[in-house]
Protein backbone atom coordinates (compact mmCIF):
# COMPACT_ATOMS: atom_id res chain seq x y z
CA UNK A 1 0.00 0.00 0.00
CA UNK A 2 2.82 2.22 0.60
CA UNK A 3 5.88 1.42 -0.82
CA UNK A 4 7.96 4.59 -0.14
CA UNK A 5 8.52 7.63 1.14
CA UNK A 6 10.04 10.87 0.53
CA UNK A 7 10.66 14.04 2.44
CA UNK A 8 11.95 15.94 5.53
CA UNK A 9 13.32 13.99 8.58
CA UNK A 10 11.41 15.89 11.13
CA UNK A 11 12.10 13.51 13.95
CA UNK A 12 14.68 11.02 15.19
CA UNK A 13 13.54 9.30 18.20
CA UNK A 14 14.96 5.46 18.13
CA UNK A 15 13.99 3.72 16.80
CA UNK A 16 11.17 5.76 15.52
CA UNK A 17 11.48 8.47 12.86
CA UNK A 18 8.91 10.84 11.77
CA UNK A 19 9.12 11.90 8.24
CA UNK A 20 7.08 15.37 6.62
CA UNK A 21 5.70 14.68 3.50
CA UNK A 22 4.22 17.45 2.01
CA UNK A 23 2.87 18.64 5.39
CA UNK A 24 1.95 15.09 6.56
CA UNK A 25 3.84 13.24 8.72
CA UNK A 26 4.29 9.70 9.05
CA UNK A 27 5.60 7.94 11.92
CA UNK A 28 8.01 4.92 10.56
CA UNK A 29 9.92 2.11 12.67
CA UNK A 30 13.27 2.10 11.83
CA UNK A 31 15.60 -0.85 12.19
CA UNK A 32 19.31 0.62 13.78
CA UNK A 33 21.35 -0.28 10.90
CA UNK A 34 18.72 2.44 8.78
CA UNK A 35 18.73 4.90 11.42
CA UNK A 36 22.59 5.65 11.63
CA UNK A 37 22.32 6.12 8.26
CA UNK A 38 20.08 8.64 8.28
CA UNK A 39 20.77 12.13 7.48
CA UNK A 40 20.52 15.14 9.69
CA UNK A 41 16.98 16.50 11.16
CA UNK A 42 15.46 18.67 8.41
CA UNK A 43 17.12 17.44 5.62
CA UNK A 44 15.27 15.00 2.61
CA UNK A 45 14.85 11.48 3.55
CA UNK A 46 13.92 8.37 1.11
CA UNK A 47 12.59 4.94 2.92
CA UNK A 48 11.53 2.19 1.40
CA UNK A 49 8.51 0.96 4.03
CA UNK A 50 6.14 -2.02 4.20
CA UNK A 51 3.16 -1.12 5.70
CA UNK A 52 1.19 -3.48 8.56
CA UNK A 53 -2.07 -3.81 9.74
CA UNK A 54 -3.12 -5.41 12.80
CA UNK A 55 -6.38 -5.33 14.50
CA UNK A 56 -4.95 -2.84 16.86
CA UNK A 57 -2.64 -0.76 15.10
CA UNK A 58 -1.39 -0.02 11.65
CA UNK A 59 2.57 0.39 11.67
CA UNK A 60 4.57 1.73 9.00
CA UNK A 61 8.41 -0.22 8.84
CA UNK A 62 11.29 1.33 6.51
CA UNK A 63 14.29 0.89 5.57
CA UNK A 64 17.28 2.15 3.78
CA UNK A 65 17.86 -0.43 1.17
CA UNK A 66 15.82 -2.50 -0.48
CA UNK A 67 17.67 -6.09 0.69
CA UNK A 68 16.95 -4.58 3.84
CA UNK A 69 12.90 -4.71 2.87
CA UNK A 70 12.96 -7.74 1.17
CA UNK A 71 14.78 -9.71 4.16
CA UNK A 72 12.15 -8.32 6.50
CA UNK A 73 9.48 -9.55 4.37
CA UNK A 74 10.98 -12.91 4.65
CA UNK A 75 11.52 -12.50 8.23
CA UNK A 76 7.78 -12.09 9.38
CA UNK A 77 6.81 -15.37 6.94
CA UNK A 78 8.57 -16.87 9.51
CA UNK A 79 6.32 -19.13 12.24
CA UNK A 80 6.88 -17.01 15.53
CA UNK A 81 8.86 -14.21 14.40
CA UNK A 82 6.19 -10.83 13.72
CA UNK A 83 7.86 -7.12 13.13
CA UNK A 84 9.34 -6.19 15.93
CA UNK A 85 10.88 -9.37 16.26
CA UNK A 86 12.07 -8.96 12.56
CA UNK A 87 13.07 -5.34 13.17
CA UNK A 88 15.43 -6.32 16.51
CA UNK A 89 17.07 -8.87 14.17
CA UNK A 90 17.70 -6.26 11.13
CA UNK A 91 19.02 -3.98 13.84
CA UNK A 92 21.72 -6.87 15.17
CA UNK A 93 22.92 -7.65 11.81
CA UNK A 94 22.80 -6.41 8.47
CA UNK A 95 20.39 -7.87 5.46
CA UNK A 96 24.06 -8.83 3.95
CA UNK A 97 24.55 -10.50 7.48
CA UNK A 98 21.99 -12.24 7.90
CA UNK A 99 21.73 -13.46 4.36
CA UNK A 100 25.68 -15.00 4.97
CA UNK A 101 24.59 -16.50 8.45
CA UNK A 102 21.70 -18.59 6.65
CA UNK A 103 23.76 -19.50 3.81
CA UNK A 104 26.36 -20.58 6.54
CA UNK A 105 23.75 -22.35 8.78
CA UNK A 106 25.14 -20.10 11.42
CA UNK A 107 22.91 -20.50 14.66
CA UNK A 108 25.28 -18.54 16.59
CA UNK A 109 25.16 -15.63 14.84
CA UNK A 110 21.53 -15.13 15.51
CA UNK A 111 21.22 -15.86 19.13
CA UNK A 112 23.67 -13.09 19.76
CA UNK A 113 20.61 -10.68 18.47
CA UNK A 114 18.29 -9.49 21.66
CA UNK A 115 14.99 -11.78 21.57
CA UNK A 116 16.35 -14.32 19.37
CA UNK A 117 16.74 -18.09 21.17
CA UNK A 118 18.24 -20.84 19.77
CA UNK A 119 14.84 -22.37 18.92
CA UNK A 120 13.84 -19.74 17.03
CA UNK A 121 17.40 -19.16 15.39
CA UNK A 122 17.03 -22.72 14.32
CA UNK A 123 14.01 -22.21 12.92
CA UNK A 124 15.15 -19.14 10.90
CA UNK A 125 18.14 -20.97 9.37
CA UNK A 126 15.41 -23.15 8.71
CA UNK A 127 13.03 -21.35 6.67
CA UNK A 128 14.66 -18.76 5.38
CA UNK A 129 16.99 -21.04 3.53
CA UNK A 130 17.78 -19.82 0.17
CA UNK A 131 15.10 -17.17 0.38
CA UNK A 132 17.19 -14.09 0.84
CA UNK A 133 20.29 -14.75 -1.43
CA UNK A 134 18.22 -13.74 -4.64
CA UNK A 135 17.81 -10.37 -4.00
CA UNK A 136 21.25 -9.46 -1.80
CA UNK A 137 24.78 -8.95 -3.08
CA UNK A 138 26.50 -12.44 -3.70
CA UNK A 139 29.38 -12.89 -1.41
CA UNK A 140 32.42 -11.72 -3.68
CA UNK A 141 30.38 -10.75 -6.53
CA UNK A 142 29.50 -13.82 -8.21
CA UNK A 143 26.15 -13.46 -10.50
CA UNK A 144 23.27 -15.13 -8.30
CA UNK A 145 21.77 -17.68 -10.83
CA UNK A 146 25.88 -19.25 -11.07
CA UNK A 147 26.72 -18.73 -7.20
CA UNK A 148 23.55 -20.98 -6.57
CA UNK A 149 24.46 -23.27 -9.41
CA UNK A 150 28.06 -23.36 -7.80
CA UNK A 151 26.62 -23.64 -4.51
CA UNK A 152 24.36 -26.40 -4.80
CA UNK A 153 27.27 -28.64 -6.57
CA UNK A 154 29.12 -28.09 -4.23
CA UNK A 155 26.99 -29.26 -1.59
CA UNK A 156 26.10 -32.57 -3.92
CA UNK A 157 29.28 -33.06 -3.71
CA UNK A 158 29.69 -33.85 -0.10
CA UNK A 159 31.20 -30.09 0.80
CA UNK A 160 29.04 -28.73 4.04
CA UNK A 161 27.04 -25.04 3.31
CA UNK A 162 29.57 -23.32 5.22
CA UNK A 163 32.44 -24.83 2.65
CA UNK A 164 31.28 -23.71 -0.35
CA UNK A 165 29.95 -20.34 1.06
CA UNK A 166 33.57 -19.49 2.34
CA UNK A 167 34.76 -20.96 -1.84
CA UNK A 168 32.58 -18.46 -3.32
CA UNK A 169 33.96 -15.82 -1.54
CA UNK A 170 37.14 -16.52 -3.28
CA UNK A 171 35.80 -15.88 -6.89
CA UNK A 172 35.74 -13.74 -9.02
CA UNK A 173 32.74 -11.45 -10.01
CA UNK A 174 32.63 -12.59 -13.50
CA UNK A 175 32.83 -16.68 -13.25
CA UNK A 176 30.60 -18.93 -14.70
CA UNK A 177 29.39 -21.72 -13.36
CA UNK A 178 31.83 -24.76 -14.61
CA UNK A 179 34.76 -22.61 -14.22
CA UNK A 180 33.12 -21.32 -10.52
CA UNK A 181 33.19 -25.25 -9.72
CA UNK A 182 36.48 -25.82 -10.87
CA UNK A 183 37.68 -22.64 -8.90
CA UNK A 184 36.26 -23.59 -5.68
CA UNK A 185 37.14 -26.95 -5.42
CA UNK A 186 40.66 -25.59 -6.42
CA UNK A 187 40.59 -23.67 -3.07
CA UNK A 188 38.94 -26.11 -0.87
CA UNK A 189 41.59 -28.40 -2.16
CA UNK A 190 44.05 -26.13 -0.48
Amino acid sequence: MIGRLQGLLAEKTPPMVLVDCNGVGYEVQVSMNTFYHLPALGERVTLLTQFVVREDAQLLYGFGTTAERHAFRELVKVSGVGPRTALSVLSGMSADDLTEAVATQEVGRLIKVPGIGKKTAERLLLELKGKLADALQPAGGVQPGARADIQQALCALGYSDKEAAAALKALPADVGVTEGIRLALKTLAT
